[in-house]
C-alpha cells in the first residue's frame, strides 16, 4: 500500500482513533483520525485483483495495521470503523446489498466483517451518502442542513440532506438519480444492472459517446475524457461546446426538478467530472435562462473533491465510537 503521514507521529495520542474507509470499484483508501477528526495517516491500494468480500476485509485490516504501526499507535487505540462501498447499502443492518462496481457483493454483511477482522464497532454507508456527510461536516454544505451533493463520475447518485439528516429511503435506494427520466434521454427501461436513462447520457461514458458520434458525423475524431472534452469547449473547440451545453441541460434540469421536490438550498457538485469548472458554469446559466419560479437553487463545486467520502467516513466513525462510549458507560 503507498502511504503518506500527515503530522508528527511523536505527538499523536495513544488512544481515541478512528479509521474511515472508502471502498471504491477499483482503489481502496484509509485514513485514520484522532478523535477531534485531525487525519494522522492514510493510504491507498488497488483492489482490481482482489475485489472479494473477504478480499477486501484483508486489504483493510492491513491497512489499518499498517497506519497505526507508521503512527507509533497500538491496536488498542483504534475505536471505531466506518466504510462507504459503492451501491445500494443498508446502513442499519450493515449490509451492501448490491453494486455492480465490485463482483461477488450482494447481500454482503460489510459491518459484521469490519467488526470480526478489527475487533471494534463498525459502520457502514453508502459513498455517495457518505460523501454528503463529509460535506456536511467539514466541506462546502458546512452548517447547511438541506443539501444536495450530486457525485457525477462513472455514475452519478445523490446525497441528499432534509433537516439535518442523511435521507436513505424505504429499501435505502434514495438518491439513484441514474434512472431518473429526462428530456433527451433513452425512454427504454433500464434492464438489472444496467445504467439507467439519465447515468447513461451525462455519466463519463455517455458523455464520451456523444463526443465520438459527433466526431465520426465531422471526421473529427479524437479519444478524450468527459473532462478534456469540457476543457475543449472552454477553448472554442465548436464540437466539444455542443457536448457540454447537451450535459449541462441534462444536468440543469435534474437539478431543478430535484429543488422542486426537496426545496434544497444547495447543490454541491462532486466526483470526477462534477468537479469541472466548465459544466458548472453552464449549468448555472441553464438554471438561470430557463428556470426561475418557485426555486432557483444555488449549484457549487466540493471544496473536499476526492477527499469528501474519506472524510464522511471519519465523521462516521467519530459517532459509531461516541455511541459506542456512551452504551459501555450505561452498563
Amino acid at each position: 500500500m503507498k502511504s503518506s503521514l500527515a503530522g508528527n507521529s511523536s505527538a499523536i495520542p495513544e488512544q481515541g482513533l478512528v479509521a474511515g474507509v472508502d471502498i471504491g470499484g477499483s482503489n481502496l483508501r484509509i485514513a485514520l483520525a484522532d478523535c477531534h477528526g485531525r487525519v494522522l495517516a492514510r493510504c491507498n491500494t488497488s483492489t482490481k485483483g482482489t475485489s472479494s468480500p473477504d478480499g477486501v476485509i484483508a486489504l483493510i485490516e492491513q491497512g489499518i495495521q499498517q497506519l497505526l504501526q507508521q503512527s507509533c499507535c497500538s491496536d488498542r487505540s483504534l475505536l471505531s470503523v466506518a466504510a462507504g462501498a459503492p451501491g445500494v447499502t443498508n446502513s442499519q443492518s450493515g449490509l451492501v446489498l448490491a453494486t455492480s462496481y465490485l463482483k461477488g457483493w450482494k447481500d454482503v454483511p460489510l459491518q459484521q466483517l469490519l467488526e470480526s477482522a478489527l475487533g471494534v464497532p463498525a459502520a457502514v454507508e453508502n459513498d455517495v451518502r457518505m460523501a454528503a456527510l463529509g460535506e456536511h461536516w467539514m466541506g462546502t454544505a458546512r452548517g447547511i442542513d438541506d443539501f444536495v451533493f450530486l457525485a457525477i463520475g462513472t455514475g452519478i447518485a445523490a446525497g441528499v440532506f432534509a433537516n439535518g439528516h442523511l435521507i436513505h429511503g424505504s429499501q435505502w435506494t434514495a438518491g439513484e438519480v441514474g434512472y431518473m427520466q429526462i428530456p433527451h434521454t433513452t425512454e427504454e427501461p433500464a434492464r438489472p444492472g444496467e445504467p439507467g436513462a439519465l447515468e447513461s447520457a451525462i455519466a463519463g461514458d455517455g458523455i464520451r459517446r456523444h463526443w465520438s458520434r459527433l466526431c465520426a458525423e465531422n471526421a473529427h475524431e479524437q479519444k478524450l475524457s468527459a473532462t478534456e472534452i469540457f476543457a475543449r469547449a472552454s477553448g472554442g473547440d465548436l464540437l466539444a461546446q455542443k457536448v457540454l451545453d447537451h450535459s449541462a441541460e441534462l444536468l440543469a434540469c435534474t437539478v431543478y426538478n430535484i429543488s422542486l421536490v426537496l426545496n434544497s438550498a444547495l447543490f454541491v457538485l462532486g466526483g470526477g467530472i462534477g468537479v469541472s469548472v466548465p459544466l458548472r458554469d453552464a449549468t448555472k446559466r441553464v438554471i438561470k435562462e430557463r428556470y426561475n419560479e418557485p426555486s432557483r437553487p444555488n449549484i457549487v463545486i466540493s471544496s473536499l473533491g476526492s477527499d469528501a467520502q474519506l472524510m464522511g467516513a471519519i465523521r462516521l466513525a467519530m459517532s459509531t465510537a461516541s455511541s459506542s462510549s456512551r452504551v459501555e458507560s450505561a452498563l
